[in-house]
C-alpha cells in the first residue's frame, strides 16, 4: 500500500480520502505474517457504534478505557485499537479467503489509532490504522457488505 491512503468512492466519484498506515511487514496474505492482505474484501462486521472517540477495544470489545498519554505510557508497545473496527473478510478464495490466507480469521481491521501515531508510512501489525475521527466518519458512511479493495 505504497500510497498509504484510503479512498471512499460513492456513486463512481471520490467522496473522501484518508491518511492510513498499513503493515510494517509489507503486503501479504499468509496468516501470522503481520502483513496487510491484498485484493477484494468486504466489511464483514462493524464494531463500536456509539462508543466515545478514543475508546480502547480489545478482542473486539470496549475495555471501558479511553486512550490517553498516561495510559499509553503505562503500556508501552501496545498495538492500540481505538474508537471503531471495520472487520474485513476476503472474497477471493485461495488469495484472501479460506485456509492459511483468510483475512477474516486473521482479524484484519480498519481501526482507529492514537492521534499521536505516525500515519502515511507502514507501521501496523497487519491492519489498516486510521485517525480516530477518520474511522468514526468512515464507519458512519459505510455498511456491512461494503466492498473494499486493498492494493499496492
Amino acid at each position: 500500500m505504497s500510497a498509504q491512503r484510503l479512498t471512499l468512492w460513492q456513486g463512481g466519484a471520490r467522496a473522501r480520502e484518508y491518511l492510513i498506515s498499513s503493515a510494517a511487514n509489507g503486503l501479504g496474505e499468509i496468516g501470522g505474517s503481520g502483513k496487510t492482505p491484498r485484493g477484494a474484501h468486504i466489511i464483514r462486521a462493524r464494531i463500536g457504534s456509539g462508543l466515545p472517540q478514543g475508546a480502547v477495544l480489545r478482542a473486539r470489545r470496549w475495555t471501558g478505557e479511553l486512550w490517553s498519554p498516561a495510559l499509553a505510557a503505562a503500556q508501552p508497545g501496545r498495538d492500540w485499537i481505538l474508537s471503531r473496527i471495520l472487520w474485513l473478510s476476503g472474497t477471493e478464495i485461495g488469495r484472501n479467503r479460506l485456509g492459511c490466507v483468510d483475512t477474516f480469521r486473521r482479524y484484519i481491521y480498519l481501526h482507529g489509532t492514537p492521534d499521536v501515531a505516525a500515519l502515511g508510512t507502514p507501521a501496523s501489525h497487519g491492519c489498516i490504522r486510521m485517525r480516530c475521527a477518520d474511522i468514526i466518519e468512515l464507519f458512519d458512511l459505510v455498511n456491512s457488505r461494503t466492498q473494499v479493495e486493498l492494493h499496492a
